[in-house]
């Protein structure tokens, strides 16, 4: 609906201060889809050329404004190869760099590092926060939860097309108060121990305590090796925006 692809049924939307479907407006927007395809007999800066062209971008910079998104997606070297010749990883960052084409001041990305590994995801990261750094703001969808919590400030999650969530990641997220620890020792007197500093939980040989500060933890981790433990491990634990997106789906 952003983009003028799917009207609404209701209600409205600005998009930089326009109404949607403002043809100028379109022009400042870079977009990514989750599916697309280009000509695979074109080369990389073919394809470029073209939506430079449709951008209408001026011919004397053309040149420059594409060799810039190709090395800003990692293509230097490959801009002159087929898009035949591509892994879907190539494809990605080839289609990262039409949408980075003309300097949009709005980056609308779906599902970007999808078809990418390690590498490339974290590429795309150190991508989008370079972009952050230039003020262009980047509209990101993606299933991968982990994904969007290392890259966005802000986030809404929307479940059967409603939003029914959204604000700072710290906000939804919160703070877990928790930690888990692994001890051996006369149950009794250590359970007795751990409880002073939260609700204590026995599983599986594992300690976990929750409600206790963060800045608590060593604290009781003394108490229990005081109280005669032999402690193996002690891991903090904390929320996931994954956890957080279950829960408030299954509630619904």
């Amino acid at each position: 609906m952003l983009l003028g692809l799917v009207f609404p049924t209701g209600g409205t939307a600005t998009v930089l201060g326009k109404p949607l479907g403002d043809r100028k407006t379109r022009r400042a927007i870079g977009y990514l889809p989750e599916l697309f395809r280009y000509q695979e007999w074109l080369s990389a800066r073919e394809v470029l050329a073209y939506h430079a062209a449709l951008l209408e971008l001026e011919t004397r910079t053309r040149g420059r404004a594409i060799d810039a998104v190709i090395e800003s997606v990692g293509l230097t070297g490959r801009g002159d190869d087929r898009v035949g010749t591509f892994s879907k990883g190539m494809q990605q960052r080839l289609g990262l760099a039409v949408a980075l084409l003309g300097d949009p001041p709005l980056v609308i990305l779906d599902e970007p590092t999808s078809a990418l590994d390690p590498l490339g995801r974290r590429e795309v990261r150190d991508l989008l926060s370079a972009l952050r750094e230039r003020k262009i703001t980047v509209f990101l969808n993606s299933h991968l939860l982990t994904e969007v919590e290392r890259i966005c400030d802000r986030v809404a999650i929307v479940d059967r097309g409603r939003v029914v969530a959204q604000g700072a990641i710290a906000s939804i997220v919160g703070d877990s108060r928790s930690v888990r620890i692994r001890a051996a020792g006369e149950s009794a007197m250590l359970d007795a121990t751990a409880a002073r500093f939260g609700t204590l939980v026995r599983e599986d040989g594992w300690m976990t305590i929750t409600g206790i500060e963060p800045e608590a933890i060593a604290d009781a981790v003394s108490a229990l090796v005081a109280a005669g433990a032999r402690i193996s491990v002690v891991e903090p634990l904390h929320a996931t925006l994954e956890d957080r997106f279950l829960e408030l789906v299954r509630k619904r």
